[in-house]
């Protein structure tokens, strides 16, 4: 970015963040049934209907960042307005013999942008239409009911099989196959608790039929008994559901929400799933609105399990890129997926054939009031005086849920009234079981990878791996990387018993090498800074990332997964803002090799100082299963924190 442009974005950024409560950020609302409805008739016109097109994605193709703010820095008061809105298009990919097909649709002028094949390695996400059909097959198919009947089950309605992506493991050429694995209810709809081992089968996407089948070996089927978590199978007592009532406070206005100080858009993706976006916060003692976060959301979600034999080594899962976290949002029920008085948003995205789908209530807004304290001091020193002075903590939480087969992900992102903000995610649902012989510990001689959780049921280990992409933009476009590193140091005065003290020693990221982090390593503490802004007393404004949970990943450089998922090799990455570098896994996640993930474009080790950056982190678990988790596991939850950092001139809730 040269010196005139990065004058001009910083100019426009003044301006928008002047007016941006003022107007609804059109650039970002997600896509609506119509608009959704006219990319299928558009697109389909474009194809004879024997290559009828799978739609696998559409989404928004979202405008460049500087028309975005130029648009939202004019004057929403002038008549007419000064400039035109950036044009609502789409971005579509296509499946057509045995093709995936990239197209760009204006939906204003109802025409085909741009249209190209890939062709590069990897496929697009699996649709849900898609996943039905595949998942069907086995039913009809002669062998497996003859497997069935070997093991003594005879009623296929009580048959339930889920598609599993295969991943790459070296080969030279890969095909569009998903491998399925069954389950057999009888007696529970906890299905996932009660797999019948040893059988798969390979199912061509694309072709939609079984290409290969395996009856490798026979295990008992685990016990129906013990394992439905429905409250009204559970024997009593069983805990009661919790009531939910908090107070609103804030306001819905399409997709823009205001509350408190706070400013934001929120968005929909049927991969990322929600996307926060414009995020300010109105500084009372400058009396205006400043920008914090332009646009963040979950990139990938990796779930490598550790279970190396032929029917599981495979499981090493990308869920946003493979599956979608969007895709597969679930309805949210007032009072209890949230509080009753919360306010529920819908969300839509495109099915197998371009026809738009409903998510009723797929978001949820509400405020949280837990009892937290925000500030507080007490003061007992003063002579014939107690002062007692707390502030409550009530927060804004927007709130959705992903259930990709047997995992829910709770995927909150908070508000807080002192400036932070909050991504959560949850983990719940169900295991991923491996029926097994074993009913005693006392009987396993070898490494089953997991834990006997049940008789006959083991809960295979494994991590989860959250990447979060931050488009910061901290008081403006123009920011750094900062590291603050805590270094121990000798007091060389004699005089003085203390021996030693740490201090900060900071120094500025120049370049992405200088930006790739492994969090443990060393004391230190990371923020993002505007070095072209200060505070009163000359400290550089900023916000700084307290990280969650972590898990760095364990596998072997070398290992096929670890390729593909190098963007967990570090903790957290910088790269120059760039709107092509979106999904860390590539666009083309599903048997991807590795070959377009942050870790790739991060090897050219551009310029990151005094530029539009964003900061990548990985928020990561390590989840060795226990008998708690069964049948249904409880909620393990972690967040992370970004924290004002001398962003204000002091305490901005007193």
């Amino acid at each position: 970015m040269d010196a005139t442009m990065k004058v001009t974005l910083l100019s426009i950024v003044v301006l928008f963040w002047s007016f941006a409560e003022c107007r609804d950020p059109l650039g970002f609302d997600p896509l609506t049934p119509s608009e959704i409805s006219r990319v299928q008739t558009i697109v389909q016109k474009e194809y004879p209907t024997n290559h009828k097109p799978t739609f696998n994605y559409v989404g928004l193709e979202e405008p460049d960042k500087v028309k975005i703010l130029s648009w939202q820095s004019s004057n929403p008061k002038a008549k007419p307005k000064p400039s035109s809105p950036p044009p609502r298009r789409a971005f579509v990919i296509v499946r057509s013999q045995k093709q995936s097909h990239e197209i760009i649709v204006d939906l204003s002028k109802r025409s085909i942008v741009s249209t190209k094949v890939y062709q590069g390695n990897g496929y697009p996400t699996l649709t849900l239409g898609e996943i039905e059909e595949a998942t069907q097959l086995p039913l009809s198919y002669e062998p497996f009911k003859k497997s069935l009947r070997k093991r003594g089950l005879d009623d296929l309605s009580q048959v339930q099989c889920i598609a599993l992506t295969l991943g790459w493991f070296g080969e030279a050429k890969t095909s569009r196959i998903v491998k399925i694995k069954c389950h057999y209810r009888n007696g529970t709809v906890n299905f996932h608790a009660r797999p019948v081992e040893g059988v798969e089968m390979f199912v061509d996407f694309d072709d939609m039929k079984i290409v290969g089948y395996n009856d490798r070996y026979v295990v008992a089927l685990p016990k129906a008994e013990g394992t439905d978590y429905r409250a009204s199978k559970l024997k009593p007592p069983s805990a009661p559901k919790p009531k939910q009532d908090h107070g609103p406070g804030f306001t819905i206005d399409g997709h823009s929400v205001s509350w408190g100080r706070w400013n934001f858009h929120v968005g929909y993706d049927s991969r990322a799933g929600p996307i926060i976006s414009l995020a300010s916060y109105y500084d009372v003692q400058k009396q205006k609105q400043r920008p914090v976060l332009y646009k963040g959301f979950i990139s990938e979600l990796f779930v490598p399990y550790q279970d190396p034999t032929e029917e599981w080594y495979y499981k090493t899962f990308f869920d946003s890129g493979e599956y979608g976290l969007g895709q597969f949002m679930s309805p949210l029920q007032p009072s209890i997926d949230c509080p009753s008085d919360a306010s529920f948003i819908d969300a839509y995205y495109a099915s197998s054939d371009g026809t738009p789908v409903e998510i009723p209530n797929a978001f949820c807004i509400f405020e949280k009031d837990a009892g937290d304290i925000m500030w507080r001091h007490v003061e007992a020193a003063i002579p014939n005086e107690l002062i007692t002075e707390t502030r409550s903590d009530k927060t804004l939480v927007v709130r959705t849920i992903s259930t990709l087969a047997n995992y829910d992900y709770i995927n909150d992102w908070e508000f807080t009234p002192s400036g932070s903000i909050k991504p959560m995610v949850g983990l719940t649902g169900i295991l991923a079981l491996k029926a097994t012989n074993y009913t005693d510990t006392e009987e396993i001689k070898k490494d089953i990878y997991g834990t006997l959780v049940a008789d006959n049921t083991i809960g295979v280990n494994h991590d989860h791996f959250l990447t979060y992409s931050l488009d910061m933009d901290v008081d403006g476009v123009a920011n750094s990387f900062v590291k603050s590193n805590f270094e121990t140091v000798r007091v060389k005065d004699r005089n003085i018993p203390r021996k030693s003290y740490w201090t900060v020693v900071s120094e500025t990221a120049k370049t992405e090498a200088d930006a790739r982090i492994k969090l443990g390593l060393k004391p230190s503490e990371l923020l993002v800074v505007n070095p072209n802004k200060k505070t009163k007393q000359g400290n550089k404004i900023g916000y700084r990332l307290l990280p969650g949970p972590m898990a760095q990943p364990l596998l072997v450089g070398d290992d096929f997964p670890q390729i593909r998922s190098a963007f967990t090799n570090y903790d957290v990455w910088v790269t120059p803002y760039n709107k092509s570098e979106k999904w860390v896994a590539g666009l083309y996640a599903d048997r991807s090799r590795g070959d377009d993930t942050l870790a790739v474009w991060s090897q050219r080790n551009r310029n990151i100082e005094n530029r539009d950056i964003v900061l990548w982190y990985t928020m990561g678990f390590r989840h060795v299963p226990r008998q708690e988790d069964f049948p249904v596991m409880p909620n393990l939850s972690g967040y992370f924190e970004i924290r004002p950092a001398n962003f204000f001139e002091s305490n901005p809730v007193l």
